[in-house]
């Protein structure tokens, strides 16, 4: 970013004087934000207090819809802010977080123990029934007074002091796990020779170089502990002694003594988040968390996991057997263990379906996924996506796309961030820069979808494995979910709905990146430019359900450890001694590990969206297994009605109405749970 000139007033506290009214990224410096959340923040104090203030009796529009405007320059900031410290994370933006996360706790806890604040939600809340409100509006004004409740607002004395107290220590230690993690991923290089690299192909060993060109290594070759670069070299080096060093590490993250290790962080995080449940009235942090979502209840997320996890473990120990057979024909004297799983698992995926992942990627280039991913948007949801070099970005490997309609509308600026690079969380995710709403004045939502695939060499694509080509339409419609969202409210647009439904319209849209309508029009290889042959598409349907009792149990057990840990009316100590209690209570093959380990688990501890609700990947998988089923009982996968019917009451609809309900509305009847076995082949 550029360096600030002081005589320049502040840019991200003005009007964006640029193209859809994107962020002036070479306009702004890291020393801005401090100055820039100070003013945000007055100017938001000041938005609530006129609403407090307000001489006359209250009304939807002068308490929930001035709610809804308030803040608009602190979401501007933090807009850019968060992204930035996600994606391109120094040591002064993070010392700016470690400093501003709590305040900005210590902000939004205010306003949500605003006594005078929530007498006139609740007010609004007691003669609801009298207001004459819209579908939309009705919802808005539930999930206002039922947030402000579960916030704290029905505290009184100690019990609010302590509220407080609370909710900032939890953001500071939450703040201080992600960045420990972060220092983990950042610090790591798994330096490798030449020889080091048997087995290994060459986009792999290509993109190796690249990172210890850029890192500047004592060895030509260098690994990251990015999930894209650890999953590569644990699927295809025959060293096995480096697969286990590189594997012991990956599994460490976060715990490795001294200032990184988290464990402690993660003991005093469950001993608050109990004790703030216990406060609001609820048994466990677990009950509070799932109130709100499609469970409802502890109860109906267990049940989801106990129905899939022993199906999982039955079909994992018919893989491990298989396995080992690899194993002991291949002449190899040693038991089965983590580290060699993702090895000879694609061994047997290529004995079985001669499918090799090498041979695989050839097909899948990033640009070509990237346009298929798109492809389906039009052909479901008559969208157009124009590169726009024009526009401003914050890194130069972002791309900038133009979103707009059939009939040349505006819908969305789309980001593409697709690279791996120092100071980039690890992971993937999609985000945005600004929302959409309709409520004073309509705007147009920016989106940023964030990866983090190998970079290329200078002479070669970037080619994704078949996990990666997932990866990338998973997100993909999480930001469809942005783009196209049609709500009049800020807070209810897009993406901000249960987690437990939120990962549906990701997770369905994934089945279109390997149907073979999909892969014979765009998955040709780099350097033949050759369609995939056909018997190789027949071979990756037949092999879709390989390995999927691996995937199942290493998921399902860290939804499970996330569950319990959250689910008890006490807190651990230690954390590593918990985690293995439950591992051994549900019966975790010895063979595996859990997809994340505590220490590391960010979807749980670097924040609370996902904190006892991890299941919530499975539940939505339940409802897009059902979901994409409508398509093919159709006989079309982009059956013009069903994706009618699933753009306006899922990926339009944002939180207007329940999820349960919404569902209902696309499928004509709740989901169908036996379509995530079917889908798993466990039926």
């Amino acid at each position: 970013m550029a360096a600030q000139n002081p005589l320049v007033q502040n840019p991200l506290v003005t009007e964006w004087d640029t193209p859809f009214a994107l962020p002036p990224f070479t306009q702004i410096a890291t020393d801005q934000f401090r100055p820039a959340f100070d003013e945000a923040l007055r100017e938001h104090e000041q938005d609530i207090a006129a609403i407090t203030a307000h001489p006359d009796a209250p009304t939807f529009a002068n308490t929930i819809d001035a709610l809804e405007l308030a803040g608009r320059k602190l979401n501007q900031v933090g807009g850019v802010f968060w992204n930035l410290t996600g994606t391109d994370s120094t040591e002064d933006l993070r010392a700016i977080e470690r400093d501003i996360s709590p305040r900005l706790t210590r902000h939004y806890t205010a306003i949500s123990l605003n006594p005078a604040l929530f007498a006139r939600v609740a007010d609004l809340y007691g003669r609801r029934e009298t207001l004459a409100l819209d579908e939309e509006q009705a919802r808005l004004l539930e999930l206002t007074y039922k947030s402000f409740v579960r916030t704290g607002a029905t505290l009184q004395g100690a019990g609010r002091a302590r509220y407080a107290e609370i909710a900032e220590r939890l953001t500071t230690l939450e703040t201080e796990f992600s960045q420990n993690l972060l220092a983990d991923e950042t610090d790591f290089l798994f330096e490798l020779e030449e020889s080091d690299l048997a087995g290994v192909a060459e986009d792999v060993k290509a993109a190796a170089a690249q990172t210890a060109k850029e890192r500047n290594t004592a060895k030509p070759y260098a690994l990251t502990l990015q999930r894209s670069s650890v999953e590569a070299f644990l699927s295809q080096s025959s060293r096995r002694d480096l697969r286990e060093d590189l594997f012991k590490a990956w599994i460490a993250r976060g715990e490795n003594p001294g200032k990184t290790d988290n464990r402690p962080l993660i003991a005093q995080i469950l001993a608050l988040r109990q004790e703030k449940a216990r406060l609001l009235g609820y048994p466990t942090y677990a009950d509070y968390k799932l109130e709100p979502t499609m469970a409802h209840e502890p109860g109906a997320a267990a049940a989801l996991m106990d129905q899939l996890w022993i199906p999982a473990l039955r079909r994992v120990e018919e893989e491990r057997a298989a396995l080992q057979q690899s194993v002991d024909e291949a002449g190899g004297n040693f038991t089965l263990a983590a580290h060699d799983w993702r090895y000879y698992a694609e061994k047997l995926r290529a004995s079985r379906y001669a499918l090799d992942q090498a041979e695989l990627a050839g097909y899948f280039q990033l640009e070509n996924m990237i346009a298929a991913a798109f492809y389906c948007a039009e052909k479901l949801f008559d969208l157009r996506f124009q590169r726009r070099d024009d526009l401003p970005v914050y890194h130069p490997d972002v791309r900038a796309y133009e979103v707009t309609d059939g009939q040349g509308r505006h819908v969305a600026i789309f980001y593409g961030d697709y690279f791996a690079r120092a100071g980039k969380r690890s992971g993937a995710w999609m985000s945005n820069f600004r929302g959409q709403k309709k409520l004073g004045g309509e705007e147009r939502p920016v989106i940023v979808n964030v990866m983090n695939f190998s970079k290329p060499a200078p002479d070669r694509p970037s080619l994704l494995t078949l996990t990666e080509v997932i990866t990338l339409f998973h997100e993909f419609g999480h930001a469809l979910h942005g783009m196209l969202s049609d709500v009049v409210y800020p807070s209810m647009s897009g993406t901000s709905t249960p987690t437990d439904f939120v990962e549906f319209p990701s997770q369905v849209y994934e089945h279109w990146a390997l149907r073979p309508e999909v892969l014979q029009k765009f998955a040709t290889h780099f350097e033949t430019g050759a369609p995939m042959p056909q018997a190789l598409i027949d071979r990756i349907v037949a092999a879709r359900h390989f390995n999927q009792g691996f995937q199942t149990v290493e998921f399902l057990a860290s939804a499970l450890v996330d569950f319990k840990l959250h689910w008890r009316p006490d807190s651990p100590e230690d954390i590593g001694a918990a985690e293995a209690g439950v591992l051994q209570d549900i019966a975790m093959p010895a063979f595996m590990v859990m997809r994340h380990r505590s220490p590391h688990f960010a979807h749980i501890f670097a924040g609370e969206s996902y904190a006892a609700g991890y299941y919530s990947y499975l539940w939505s998988e339940t409802l897009d297994a059902d979901g994409f089923a409508a398509f093919e009982e159709a006989g079309d996968i982009f059956d013009p009605a069903t994706a009618k019917r699933l753009r306006e009451h899922v990926y339009t609809a944002g939180n207007r109405r329940d999820p349960n309900a919404a569902y209902a509305a696309f499928r004509g009847r709740a989901p169908d749970t036996a379509a995530l076995l079917r889908k798993k082949g466990f039926v």
